[in-house]
């Protein structure tokens, strides 16, 4: 299951103000990988008075201009520099990733690759972030509306994806003119402090991005200092409410990613080879442990049960193992803790009387913690495994019988980050797609993501959209310059000695 490497742990500073900053007193914490129970990285527990000072390094960076008063052609320039740099070092990025997080390397280059071409569009934005003007007021009045950078942007991001997620953040920050301080997860922060020292060799000018390492304190801080304009976070739904409590309290602004619940609906008029394929990839890739894991079917009952068969078929088919080995599609599970909520759920499924056709338990391996491709059938809509983000490989399917069933079913859960159709007849894949209460609709396809393609969901799944021409929009303020020109009309009160009416 899995194959020994010797690495030596790599040992990770923080950035602040484009220097290296060690740990004072020796305070690191280190990274076990979770396929090979031996420590890959060591890295520096920041305290809040590190955090401080990463945050006033970035706020005097944005005060003074060096990075904001920079035409966007020069940003776009250096965000260029930053992409081909990704390219450049991806083997090295892809075995980072893939020891820190479990995942395949196979995926995680996949994920350096896409990395690079959301730097590659961001550039473009920071020669695009356009304001308004309005000439339509009156003969001596213009209107202007300015898009200026919101300051400081705390970034706050997840174990899944530590370098993809970033730089689904960070780049757009940067486009339009803002500073950072970046605070990657504890589990996974290896790829987006590799990503610092890349940016500085681009020429991010010092200060303008600051990385700190920590636990759960080190983002808490973040997101309640004072000098950090707007926080950004992606996580857990439970996790993205307290940051929203934090930022009240400076009304801050907040953009969050937060969890889903998404479904893949079938009809029976779709292409079903195609959909299996989907449905079987939706769930298991990345281990499940994705805010888009189509972690629901819902499926027609006219073919439920002959489809639900070939899905099980299909996922025995996938390759369980080692993520340094090119063969494997499903790696292992992050931590421990998060082996314990999926082994919980899927208890919880079958106490309630849903119908286990495959997997359900751990693998008996001789390192890490790997869990068996799972489905469940003949799940209602009210059971646990049906409501709950379990963020592991275990797929729950649920029939319908309608278009509106199939709706209400993908409309009963508290999130509304993406959903799926699977139908050849154009008037249900629109009718459902507008119906669906989700960011984002895929039809006949499921997971397909462009840089240009804005991402964000519905109701717990968070608040604002990343991806796209509207990314800069959580990273900009609009001010109104409105213009006078010519004599005063109409004074309030007339001036004494003047025969002004």
């Amino acid at each position: 299951m899995t194959t020994t490497d010797t690495t030596a742990p790599r040992r990770y500073p923080l950035l602040i103000g484009g220097e290296h900053v060690h740990a004072p007193g020796g305070r690191l914490f280190t990274r076990t990988s979770p396929a090979h129970d031996r420590v890959v990285g060591e890295y520096v527990e920041a305290t809040a008075e590190e955090v401080d000072l990463a945050v006033e390094t970035a706020r005097k960076a944005f005060d003074d201009g060096r990075w904001r008063d920079l035409p966007g052609m020069e940003r776009a320039r250096v965000l260029r520099r930053v992409a081909a740099l990704v390219e450049e070092h991806a083997e090295e990025l892809a075995r980072v990733e893939a020891l820190e997080s479990g995942k395949p390397v196979a995926q995680a280059r996949g994920e350096v690759a896409t990395t690079a071409e959301l730097w590659y569009y961001a550039a473009t934005l920071a020669q695009h972030a356009y304001g308004d003007a309005h000439n339509a007021l009156g003969g001596d009045y213009l209107g202007l509306a300015l898009r200026e950078p919101v300051g400081v942007a705390g970034i706050i991001t997840p174990w899944n994806f530590p370098l993809l997620i970033v730089s689904q953040k960070l780049p757009f920050a940067l486009a339009v003119g803002c500073t950072a301080v970046v605070k990657p997860s504890q589990l996974t922060p290896g790829t987006t402090l590799i990503l610092g020292d890349l940016l500085t060799e681009a020429g991010v000018p010092a200060g303008v991005v600051n990385i700190v390492t920590g636990r759960g304190d080190v983002g808490a801080r973040l997101s309640e200092h004072p000098h950090v304009d707007m926080v950004s976070f992606t996580g857990s739904t439970e996790v993205g409410k307290k940051v929203m409590t934090a930022a009240a309290r400076t009304l801050k602004r907040v953009e969050l990613e937060l969890g889903g619940k998404n479904p893949q609906v079938v009809f029976p008029d779709a292409d079903l080879d195609a959909a299996v394929d989907a449905v079987v990839f939706g769930v298991l890739f990345n281990q499940g442990e994705c805010c888009n894991s189509g972690s629901r079917l819902l499926v027609h009952r006219d073919i439920a049960d002959e489809f639900v068969r070939r899905v099980v078929e299909h996922a025995r088919r996938v390759v369980v193992g080692d993520p340094l080995d090119e063969t494997t599609k499903v790696g292992a599970i992050a931590s421990d803790e998060q082996l314990r909520v999926i082994e919980r759920l899927v208890g919880e499924g079958t106490e309630a009387g849903a119908e286990l056709l495959l997997g359900g338990h751990r693998l008996d391996t001789p390192a890490g913690r790997f869990y068996a491709p799972t489905v469940f059938d003949h799940v209602t809509a009210d059971m646990s495994i049906a409501t709950t983000e379990i963020f592991g490989p275990v797929l729950s399917v649920l029939r319908f019988g309608s278009l509106d069933e199939a709706v209400s079913i993908t409309n009963s859960t508290p999130y509304g980050l993406s959903s799926a159709v699977w139908t050849r007849d154009v008037d249900t894949a629109l009718a459902y797609a507008r119906r669906s209460r989700a960011g984002t609709v895929w039809v006949n396809c499921f997971m397909d993501g462009f840089p240009e393609i804005s991402f964000g969901g519905y109701g717990e799944s968070g608040i604002g959209r990343e991806l796209g021409r509207h990314a800069i929009d959580a990273f900009t303020e609009l001010k109104s310059v409105v213009v006078h020109t010519g004599p005063r009309r109409s004074p309030w009160v007339p001036l004494e000695g003047t025969d002004r009416p």
